[in-house]
């Protein structure tokens, strides 16, 4: 757990990723993700956790995908941990989900509009687990220490904060930079560059994305000090069956890391 908690303080000194699918969609594409992810990390000594959801809960229509069955995704995402020997992390939406899927990942995400529920942030605490609770877009970075609170004063330590962008009218979100270090002297902090791209609320009933910004997203992200980025990849996003119109295409996605890795080390000098 201690080795999880200090991912920022490698000897190559670099950040720490969290990458992977929006969910699980079969055993076939997260293991072609998550394997290509672990060999790029590995060459670049970048510490690697996987991420899939195995259920979406937050979808815009009835019609939307959200998984394959809890159970069946949640053992896939396991069997990357087992296989790959990497930390793996998904979504929870309820206190009720915590104990389950504790079963079977090293770290609890706690999504952006679910950061104030006391309920399910003490639950996911007292799993043991990492927590990574993402900022409410609604909040301010300030009022993110609250929720921090909550996890540790329920026993458990082993929390960190992710930005995924504040809401910016109804259809876009905007990040302020300024919030990352004032979230990072409550819990190392990540940001998460592909979601705080999306435009949410299309009258589609589809979110939207601005997945040509990821690169410069990324980059202000690692120059304002952050511990760790958050992206969500698939070898081909225009199939992908959720988010994928603000994913990183796979092949794109080692350049983009030796990019960030420059900017890193330029700042560690």
């Amino acid at each position: 757990m201690e080795s999880l908690i200090q991912l920022k303080h490698t000897h190559s000194g670099n950040f720490f990723l969290i990458a992977g699918p929006c969910v699980v969609e079969s055993e076939e594409n997260v293991f072609e993700i998550a394997c290509t992810i672990k060999e790029m990390t590995d060459r670049l000594q970048i510490p690697f956790i996987f991420k899939a959801s195995y259920r979406k809960a937050n979808r815009s229509r009835l019609d939307s995908f959200s998984g394959i069955g809890d159970i069946k995704a949640l053992e896939i995402i396991k069997k990357v941990k087992d296989r790959l020997n990497i930390p793996v992390l998904t979504d929870v939406h309820t206190a009720e989900e915590c104990a389950l899927a504790a079963q079977y990942v090293d770290v609890l995400q706690i999504p952006a509009f679910l950061c104030r529920q006391t309920d399910l942030l003490i639950a996911a605490a007292k799993t043991g687990k990492v927590i990574n609770i993402k900022k409410g877009q609604f909040l301010s970075a300030e009022a993110m220490q609250f929720a921090v609170n909550k996890v540790k004063d329920s026993g458990n330590n082993h929390v960190w904060l992710t930005e995924r962008g504040t809401t910016f009218g109804y259809q876009d979100l905007v990040i302020d930079y300024r919030g990352i270090p004032v979230m990072r002297n409550f819990a190392p902090t990540v940001l998460d560059i592909t979601h705080s791209l999306q435009q949410p609320n299309q009258a589609s009933g589809v979110t939207g994305g601005k997945p040509e910004l990821i690169e410069t997203v990324a980059k202000a992200g690692i120059a304002v000090g952050v511990d760790g980025i958050f992206i969500e990849t698939h070898p081909n996003p225009a199939v992908a069956l959720s988010d994928g119109a603000n994913m990183l295409k796979l092949d794109r996605l080692e350049s983009l890391l030796i990019k960030l890795i420059k900017i890193r080390k330029a700042i560690n000098e």
